[in-house]
């Protein structure tokens, strides 16, 4: 958010190389939080990516949801373990709600039984590139000193939950989801001379 004082004099303090945390007190920028919760902000990017990209209302709705899903997840990670709890987060009703959707939109739209090629729609493609940075936030979460026990199942059931609405995106737009192994193509027959 802009302060009164302007977007470039609140930037200004980080030349150091360090970044402040929600409640007080600064880290590096390299600090395995910061790496953290920068991975959750990607992740959102790429579902506001997908969002802006498909026809269909419910998907919109649903990225949104998403988003501020992981805004909670980052105000979380981003806040001193010392002042946990004071800026939200994500709890066991969170992972909850992600299986719900994942359930509900899995009933709704065949899932393939192999590995795909994502980008059967843009959307998808925004939706599948969102699945594989919430994976590496997962990892990244992993190196951080006392985070809450609910975040690594909550990003894990998200990537789910994403890999199955890419899925969905593309059957309400009626694309094809692409294996990602190609069919044995049949050897042409030699021709004679």
């Amino acid at each position: 958010p802009v302060s009164k004082k302007g977007m470039l004099a609140v930037t200004g303090a980080g030349d150091d190389g360090t970044t402040g945390l929600l409640g007080g007190g600064r880290v590096r920028k390299d600090d395995a939080r910061i790496e953290a919760f920068g991975t959750v902000d990607e992740a959102s990017s790429a579902i506001g990516l997908a969002k802006g990209l498909t026809h269909d209302p419910e998907v919109r709705e649903l990225c949104e949801e998403l988003q501020r899903g992981l805004y909670r997840l980052g105000a979380q990670l981003a806040t001193d373990p010392a002042d946990a709890g004071k800026f939200g987060g994500v709890g066991g009703q969170d992972v909850g709600r992600l299986e719900e959707i994942a359930a509900d939109l899995e009933r709704r739209a065949p899932m393939p039984t192999g590995f795909i090629l994502p980008g059967a729609t843009p959307a998808s493609g925004a939706v599948d590139l969102a699945r594989t940075i919430v994976r590496r936030a997962e990892r990244r979460c992993l190196a951080i000193d006392q985070v809450p026990a609910e975040v690594g199942p909550y990003l894990n059931r998200m990537s789910l939950l994403l890999f199955i609405l890419g899925r969905f995106e593309e059957r309400q737009a009626g694309a094809v989801t692409k294996p990602a192994r190609a069919e044995r193509r049949k050897p042409r027959a030699a021709r004679s001379a």
